[in-house]
Parts: structure tokens; C-alpha cells; sequence
């Protein structure tokens, strides 16, 4: 069983729109101990969970409204920047699960190899670094194009962030191949895709014709 199966045969509520949802798509708040909320993205922490989509406006909306204390029954004040440390955790844990991925070595990082592993029509998954050149990943894009099905895309990391995540000097270009860490990195992914667009807005056409991590709908990219 794949870990997005794993994660998906449970249900919760969302404190906002009451709705049940399965849990890849929610991001669990536990009370912490000083009267604050503390995000438990790994499921982990011990207490009541509280359930909120995983979007920025969901979680912007439930300190606004002050749902955590009535989900929890208890006098909770989180913080206003909940939301942006949300985001911060998540991409922490997605660039943890690239660097796990190349010490795997089910990540392939350079042009030359990210295309030949593109070719192979094993890519998962191609992560180009947000400030990285528009020619290299142009070309890898319009390789991409003839996978069927294509891999997603993801744009969200500068190079230095991708940089110190896979002990590289220069992480322009990477392909993250099918299998187990792939899943992971997509649950991951997918939750983050709620914070920010996975393709910059100034990559433009290419990033319109590029499948990238919001295929459901939830995330905020164009």
C-alpha cells in the first residue's frame, strides 16, 4: 500500500466549512500547552486534533473567527500568522523529502540527467528552481510534454533553497522518479499547493502547459 493510500481512507471534518473530507486534503492543529494552536503536520502530537483544509484562507478564517476554541471547547488564541507558518512548515518538510529522495537516489539532479530521466518516461515529478534559467527548463518542459502521462512540475524552491536541501552547489534542474519517496513528496506537495501557486506566475505559457500539483483544484496556481 502506497503511502497516499494510506492517508486517505480516514475522514475529518474541516472546522470551516464543516465539511468531511479525506485527511491528504486537511492540516491537523493540536492545543498547545500555552493556550495557543500548534500545527501537527506529521499527526504526531497528542491531544484533540483540529481539522482545517489545507489553504491558506481556510486557516486565516479559523483564527479570524475564532473556530479553534469552539472545535476545541477551550479558550485557544492562535496566532495571526498561523497561516504563513503553515506554509514555512510545509515547505520545510517537502524540501526534507528532496533531500531524502536524492540520497535514495530516486532524484536526478543536472539538465543532462533530469532529460534522460524524463525520456525514460520514469519522472514523477520535475522540480526546476523558481529563479532558474527559462531556455534549460524550457526544454525540459517540452520533453516532458511527450511522457504520457506527463510528469507534474513544481517551481516553488530558488536555487539556494534546493541547493542546501540536496548538498549541491548549483540545483537548477532535478527529476524525481516514480515510486514510494514520489508519493510522499506529493502528499507533501499538494498540501503546500494551498499556500502558494507550484508554478510561478512569471514562468508564464510554459507554466500553463505544464501539469503541475493543483489536478484537484484545491491549490492556488494558475
Amino acid at each position: 500500500m502506497s503511502l497516499r493510500d494510506a492517508t486517505i481512507d480516514r475522514d475529518r471534518r474541516d472546522l470551516v466549512t464543516h465539511q468531511v473530507m479525506d485527511e491528504s486534503r486537511l492540516i491537523r492543529f493540536v492545543a498547545a500547552p500555552d493556550g495557543g494552536v500548534a500545527p501537527d503536520l506529521a499527526r504526531k502530537l497528542p491531544g484533540r486534533g483540529l481539522w482545517v483544509a489545507a489553504d491558506r484562507a481556510s486557516i486565516a478564517t479559523a483564527v479570524k473567527k475564532n473556530l479553534f476554541s469552539r472545535a476545541a471547547k477551550a479558550p485557544l488564541k492562535p496566532t495571526a500568522d498561523l497561516p504563513d507558518l503553515v506554509e514555512s512548515l510545509l515547505m520545510k518538510r517537502c524540501l526534507e523529502q528532496l533531500g531524502l529522495a536524492r540520497r535514495e537516489g530516486a532524484l536526478i539532479s543536472g539538465f543532462e540527467k533530469s532529460a534522460a530521466a524524463i525520456r525514460s518516461g520514469k519522472a514523477a515529478w520535475i522540480v526546476e528552481a523558481a529563479d532558474g534559467s527559462a531556455d534549460g527548463r524550457g526544454k525540459l518542459l517540452a520533453l516532458a510534454r511527450h511522457q504520457i502521462p506527463p510528469p507534474r512540475v513544481c517551481g516553488v524552491f530558488s536555487a539556494d533553497d534546493l541547493g542546501l536541501a540536496l548538498g549541491l552547489e548549483n540545483a537548477i534542474h532535478a527529476v524525481l522518479l516514480e515510486g514510494g519517496r514520489a508519493d510522499r513528496w506529493t502528499f507533501e506537495v499538494e498540501r503546500l499547493a494551498g499556500f502558494r501557486p507550484l508554478t510561478p506566475p512569471e514562468w508564464g505559457d510554459e507554466a500553463a502547459e505544464a501539469p503541475d500539483g493543483n489536478s484537484d483544484g484545491r491549490g492556488s496556481a494558475p
